[in-house]
C-alpha cells in the first residue's frame, strides 16, 4: 500500500476517476465519501507534501492561533496570514446572519472550542480564561496520565464540533475531531474531517495535525508517531482539475524533518520561533483558487 504523500496522491487520481459529481454551496465538485491516509511522523518527520509547495509558515502560525484560543482573524492578518480573509469580510459575515460581529471576528471557531468549549461568546476581544471547557489541556493532562500509568485511554478526543453554537461561527468546522494514543514513548493522532477540499484544504491539514501532534509529543515527552487522516466528504473543485493532474505526474520527494527547540512550561508558551523545518525539498508551486 502507497504510504504518506504517495496516499494522497493516490486519492487525488482516485477522485478524478471516479469522483461523484456534486453541486455544492460554493462551487461544483466531483467527490468520494470516507476516505483514509496515513503519515508517519517517526523520525521527526513532518508531513509537508512536496509535489507543490505548501506555504508551512502560515500553516503553523494559524495552528498556534487555534492552540492561543485567539479568534480574530486581525491577529492572522498583522502575521501576513490571508487564510481566513473570505470568511472574515463584512459581507461574508452578514450572509451568515452574523451582522453583530464586527469586520475580522470570527465568532466561536476553533481556538474557542479547544480552550473554551461552550463558553458563551460575545466578541473577539472578551477574557475567556476559566470559562467554558479547556479541551486541550485535558488533552495534555490525559496524555501525562497515560505515560504515567502506562494504562491505555481512547477517551483523549479534542472535538471542535459544537451544534450550540454552530451558527454563531462563520465558518464551521472542517476538521471537527481529533483523537490521542499514546503507545510505549509515542503519540499518535487520528483525525476526522467532515469536508476537504483536497487541492488547498487538505495539503493544509495534514501538515496542521502534523504541527499539533508534534508540538504534544514534544510538551509531554513524548514521540510523535502517526497521523491517521480520515475524510468524510474528499472532494476536487472543477476549477482544481487541470492544476491537480499536473500535480500527480510528479514524484513526491522525503518528508521534511521538524524540530522544535524545547519543551515549555505551558501550552501557550510556544511561538512560530519554536519550530524548526529542516531538509524541505519540493516541486515549483501549483496555484489553486481559495474558496471561501
Amino acid at each position: 500500500m502507497p504510504y504518506g504523500e504517495k496516499q494522497y496522491i493516490r486519492l487525488v487520481k482516485k477522485i478524478i476517476d471516479y469522483g461523484y459529481p456534486e453541486r455544492g454551496r460554493n462551487g461544483n465538485t466531483i467527490s468520494l465519501i470516507g476516505e483514509k491516509m496515513k503519515f508517519s511522523l517517526r523520525g521527526n518527520k513532518i508531513p509537508l507534501l512536496t509535489t507543490k509547495k505548501l506555504a508551512w509558515k502560515s500553516c503553523l502560525k494559524e495552528l498556534l492561533w487555534f492552540v492561543s484560543g485567539d479568534t480574530s482573524n486581525k491577529t492572522l492578518q498583522k502575521q501576513n496570514v490571508k487564510i481566513w480573509n473570505g470568511n472574515a469580510s463584512r459581507e461574508f459575515l452578514d450572509s451568515r446572519g452574523l451582522i453583530h460581529l464586527a469586520e475580522n471576528d470570527l465568532g466561536p471557531v476553533y481556538g474557542h472550542q479547544w480552550r473554551f468549549y461552550n463558553a458563551k461568546y460575545f466578541n473577539n476581544n472578551t477574557n475567556y480564561s476559566g470559562k467554558g471547557i479547556d479541551q486541550l489541556q485535558n488533552i495534555i493532562d490525559g496524555i501525562n496520565e497515560c505515560k504515567k500509568t502506562g494504562i491505555t485511554s481512547r477517551r483523549l478526543i479534542l472535538n471542535a464540533w459544537n451544534p450550540e453554537q454552530i451558527d454563531e461561527m462563520a465558518l464551521p468546522p472542517c476538521h471537527v475531531l481529533s483523537q490521542y494514543f499514546v503507545q510505549d514513548d509515542t503519540l499518535t493522532c487520528a483525525l476526522y474531517q467532515r469536508s476537504g477540499d483536497i487541492g488547498l484544504g487538505i495539503p493544509f491539514n495534514i501538515a496542521s495535525y502534523g504541527f499539533l501532534t508534534h508540538l504534544l509529543a514534544k510538551h509531554c515527552g513524548l514521540k510523535a508517531r502517526e497521523l491517521v487522516h480520515f475524510v468524510g466528504n474528499a472532494h476536487i473543485y472543477n476549477n482544481h482539475m487541470s492544476s491537480l493532474k499536473k500535480q500527480v505526474l510528479r514524484k513526491p520527494k522525503e518528508p521534511p524533518i521538524l524540530k522544535i527547540k524545547e519543551k515549555k512550561e505551558n501550552i501557550d508558551d510556544y511561538n512560530f520561533k519554536d519550530f524548526l523545518i529542516e531538509n524541505y525539498e519540493y516541486n515549483d508551486e501549483i496555484k489553486m483558487d481559495m474558496r471561501a
